[in-house]
């Protein structure tokens, strides 16, 4: 159990820095290119140590089959390509703070998925944390929503989207983590989800189709570039993200809730928006105001519930 506590930890972190590696190296790429870079970086870093842990984790039971590649296939569709590019598409009409606020909420998602799905009990207490952390994270993005004055609905919606789509891969991850294991699991996902982006962003470069995104307002998504604007000064922004943030902190959130619940690994997200203003502080030297201090202390309060809850179990 102690193990998949320092999983959740390393796995918050990674994800808190994300914000401060883009600021940090200005990567300032197309959207759907940077997701298509940083998941087949953190694909390839992965792929050897996952391929040694499926090796354990299927001695003595059937080899992989056409069944297991789908649910790879489906898997990395519904995160990269889905749950990713409703995340995209939020960001081009709502500011960025919301949205990754917005979208830290989806463990609000993963509780009754995992109760329907995985058959977890929900208790009071595991209500409370949700009350206490989504209380937190309205004290953090206060002054988000407040400088923006009216928030585009349309945005707001595809974030949602966003996060109940990664809620349930989540959740669907969690389920056959016990067969794959958490790194073999995220590697697949991320190999599959890659393969599938790539198709995509082949078809924004078909005439037809880039002219009819441009006029949908979605000229950010037409003749969409793989490689096109990559110099060497940007190289280590995108290693650490492909890495460190994608391949790491994906490996380790699964591997948290391998060995907790699909509950507890999912206040990653809840943890996240706490701990990124206090990195931001040490590195970026940004101050924290009174009431994002609130936020932090209720969603630390709301997460030790949920942690001391799994302790005690």
């Amino acid at each position: 159990m102690k193990k998949g506590f320092i999983y959740i930890g390393l796995a918050a972190l990674l994800f808190s820095t994300m914000e401060i590696a883009l600021k940090l190296f200005s990567l300032g790429y197309n959207p759907l290119q940077l997701n298509v870079l940083r998941f087949a970086i953190g694909a390839l870093v992965l792929l050897p140590f996952a391929v040694a842990s499926l090796r354990k984790k299927l001695a003595g039971q059937p080899r992989l089959g056409w069944g297991d590649l789908g649910f790879f296939a489906l898997s990395g569709f519904i995160c990269v390509v889905v749950s990713m590019g409703f995340y995209q598409i939020a960001v081009t009409r709502t500011p960025a703070a919301v949205v990754a606020v917005i979208f830290s909420c989806n463990p609000i998602f993963v509780v009754p998925l995992a109760a329907w799905m995985l058959g977890e009990k929900v208790s009071g207490r595991t209500v409370l944390a949700l009350v206490a952390s989504v209380a937190g994270i309205a004290c953090i993005s206060a002054p988000a929503f407040a400088a923006k004055g009216g928030l585009d609905l349309l945005g707001i919606a595809f974030t949602v989207l966003s996060a109940v789509v990664f809620a349930f891969y989540g959740v669907m991850g969690k389920a056959r983590s016990k067969r794959y294991g958490g790194l073999a699991m995220t590697c697949g996902s991320f190999v599959a989800g890659t393969i599938e982006l790539f198709a995509l962003i082949m078809l924004t470069r078909v005439p037809a189709i880039s002219s009819a995104l441009a006029d949908a307002g979605l000229g950010v998504f037409a003749s969409v570039p793989i490689l096109a604007g990559l110099t060497s000064a940007d190289l280590p922004g995108l290693l650490y993200l492909g890495i460190c943030v994608t391949g790491f902190g994906y490996a380790f959130y699964f591997l948290g809730m391998e060995a907790t619940s699909a509950q507890t690994g999912s206040i990653v997200f809840f943890i996240k928006p706490a701990l990124a203003p206090v990195l931001a502080l040490l590195v970026l030297r940004e101050s924290i105001p009174p009431l994002m201090l609130a936020g932090i202390a209720l969603i630390v309060g709301g997460s030790g519930l949920l942690l001391a809850k799994r302790k005690t179990a």
